[in-house]
């Protein structure tokens, strides 16, 4: 049965996200600090709990046309929550305050030299979406279903490298880490697992 996009979901995640231990948030060398939103938000047909999927701009200077969560680099003072809420808004049109703020799950090291928060928020306003076209190509709802079955995520290997690459399956193509990392994390807290991430590998594309 699909989880439906009401107060009682909102709390379960909340409670799921306040039970969540997070490990300790440390600067790391050479890393910049990044945020990105799980944004969870009803389905586009009305009922079911969704969240909010992005491919990025062709025209972008880096990772140019990848999927990934509404996101991106923290000013100078944000915290990852009011980056993510920045991000949200600046991409998406969507605004919120630190009141939707459910919680933030581990920060994820990514290949290309940022350290990742991802920030679970609940998108209670039914305005439009307002993709920016300079930054965002298209964007899914993905049902919270979706990444709760049981072979929505596979592990592959690459010659670079001893750790495992996560995948994550949606419309027909691959959605690797970081993103699909982030996700797993947060498909995990949903059945009730800490279960860390920060070692999936990303493929060699992702890594520039």
């Amino acid at each position: 049965m699909a989880r439906s996009f009401d107060d009682t979901t909102r709390r379960n995640i909340a409670e799921l996200c306040a039970a969540f231990t997070r490990l300790p948030s440390e600067a790391v060398a050479g890393l910049k600090r990044a945020a990105v939103a799980i944004a969870l938000t009803e389905a586009e047909a009305g009922g079911g709990a969704t969240f909010l999927l992005t491919r990025r701009a062709a025209t972008l200077r880096s990772h140019a046309a990848q999927w990934a969560l509404p996101g991106g680099r923290c000013d100078h003072g944000e915290t990852q929550a009011q980056a993510a809420l920045r991000e949200l808004h600046e991409e998406l049109g969507v605004a919120l305050d630190e009141g939707d703020v459910l919680g933030l799950l581990d920060d994820y090291p990514t290949r290309s030299g940022y350290l990742i928060t991802p920030v679970v928020v609940w998108v209670s306003t039914s305005a439009d979406l307002m993709p920016n076209s300079a930054e965002v190509a298209s964007v899914h709802h993905v049902a919270l279903d979706d990444i709760e079955r049981e072979n929505a995520f596979s592990f592959t290997t690459i010659p670079e490298s001893t750790r495992r690459v996560i995948r994550f399956r949606h419309a027909g193509q691959h959605i690797h880490a970081p993103t699909a990392a982030l996700i797993y994390q947060f498909a995990e807290l949903l059945a009730g697992r800490n279960t860390r991430v920060a070692e999936l590998e990303q493929p060699v594309f992702a890594w520039r």
